[in-house]
């Protein structure tokens, strides 16, 4: 980060994936509102997010990071967000067994409303529309009012994204995130019909953990940590009128912080090294991820770590591999490998959503549990053959009972999307299908773990 960075910078730069605003003095307008608003998050939050992905990318604590695919202004209400969250502690806590280790919970909420799309335009019996970039830029009508890039919904954004955050704050710290309450719910889910007999297994042995806690004089009531939690944001920073509106200056360091979540990612089609995307996160403080798919060379990386970590700050920088079932092996060793050759402090996180995306007999879009399964084996077996750390995985998931993801305890087949597919871009795992692969995800942990044992 330097001095001469002006948070404006980037809009001299190459500007993909982002709307053509009709009406300047409306944007202008919003704009001007937005910067005068308080930030969402701080920079002091952001500084205990980085320290705690520091831990991460030395193997003492394992990253958790999950949400919508994209935020919905229709659908936003209390009991989505409380059931995503959820879900979100019970798969804390299997993980956190499995590994030994904390684990650094991040939601993809408070500020996922913006998506990347494929094409600039999309068809319909026969008629032609600008694409649905999500909520925050325009509407999923398919209608042409309705696919107009709208200002104004930058600040419903800011809105939904601040009521998001008090009620998060409020599970966090009130009671909600008790592990003895969050346990009661993975037993309910690892005894449930069609539940493996080995996730009750698991589930029994986080109970005996828990009854030896107790006994030992270790409880809720005289150990903090037991009945509150850390729970961060993040989101891909897409729309960089909204992320510099609300850039702000930390006080304490003088630097610049982005004031929209803890934690900001750039993706696989906007990580132009030369880009306006990149040129704007590398000028804020707060932990940056950079999503790696297939065409990511190994000279592109050991570029984009010097931009966005040129002083090598351990948890500043986490790498989101994102290949596909089968592809891993093809594409993450080389990757692994540049960043040995830098010496780079970095988090390595597995996201295997993105690469498995197919289209179903039934039309829909979707992604089958069991390649989801595969990508993360891939990716811890690839890290256990370089002696690298499998830092943390990160899932499009909710907490509501939709049919979107196929497979599963529960076995969602293609007949079955049609029921409860409600996603406004991309398929996500339901409550079911993201606890299983997190018992599942535990299994690989726990064996890594017993690996080290026996090899130290």
């Amino acid at each position: 980060m330097t001095s001469a960075w002006k948070k404006s910078d980037w809009r001299n730069k190459e500007r993909i994936q982002m709307p053509d605003y009709t009406d300047h003095a409306a944007l202008t307008a919003v704009e001007t509102r937005l910067s005068s608003y308080p930030p969402l998050v701080f920079a002091g939050e952001a500084r205990s997010l980085k320290a705690k992905l520091g831990k991460v990318s030395r193997g003492e604590s394992f990253l958790l990071q999950g949400g919508d695919c994209a935020e919905s202004f229709a659908e936003f209400n209390a009991d989505m967000l409380r059931d995503t969250y959820k879900v979100m502690l019970q798969m804390a806590v299997v993980l956190t067994y499995g590994a030994k280790v904390p684990v650094v919970k991040i939601g993809r909420v408070a500020g996922q409303f913006a998506k990347p799309r494929s094409a600039n335009m999309e068809t319909i019996d026969g008629v032609e529309l600008p694409s649905y970039r999500g909520d925050i830029i325009n509407d999923i009508d398919f209608t042409p009012e309705a696919r107009i890039p709208n200002p104004d919904r930058m600040l419903e954004a800011y809105t939904q994204a601040a009521a998001s955050l008090n009620l998060l704050r409020a599970f966090s710290m009130g009671g909600f995130a008790d592990i003895h309450r969050v346990h009661e719910w993975n037993l309910g889910f690892a005894n449930s019909a069609g539940a493996a007999a080995k996730y009750t297994q698991l589930a029994n042995r986080i109970s005996d953990s828990l009854d030896f806690m107790t006994a030992a004089g270790i409880n809720s009531d005289n150990t903090n940590s037991l009945h509150t939690v850390d729970f961060y944001t993040s989101h891909e920073a897409l729309l960089l009128e909204y992320e510099e509106a609300l850039c702000r200056i930390d006080s304490t360091s003088g630097l610049p912080v982005a004031g929209s979540g803890h934690m900001i990612w750039i993706g696989d089609r906007t990580r132009q090294p030369d880009g306006a995307h990149v040129e704007f996160a590398r000028g804020v403080q707060n932990p940056i991820g950079l999503k790696c798919g297939p065409t990511t060379t190994a000279e592109d990386l050991k570029i984009l770590m010097s931009k966005l970590n040129p002083e090598n700050e351990a948890g500043r920088l986490t790498l989101i591999a994102r290949f596909g079932a089968g592809s891993v092996g093809d594409h993450l060793p080389h990757l692994v490998k540049a960043v040995k050759e830098e010496g780079a402090n970095v988090v390595w996180s597995c996201d295997p959503m993105h690469g498995n995306t197919i289209k179903s007999t039934s039309g829909y879009k979707t992604r089958p549990f069991d390649s989801i399964l595969r990508e993360v084996r891939e990716f811890f077996g690839v890290h256990n053959a370089e002696g690298t750390v499998p830092g943390g995985v990160h899932f499009e998931m909710t907490g509501k009972d939709v049919t979107e993801c196929t497979g599963g305890v529960r076995a969602v087949t293609d007949e079955d999307l049609s029921d409860r597919y409600h996603t406004a871009c991309d398929p996500r795992l339901n409550a079911s299908q993201a606890l299983e692969l997190a018992f599942l995800v535990s299994e690989e942990l726990e064996q890594r773990v017993v690996a080290q044992r026996k090899a130290g």
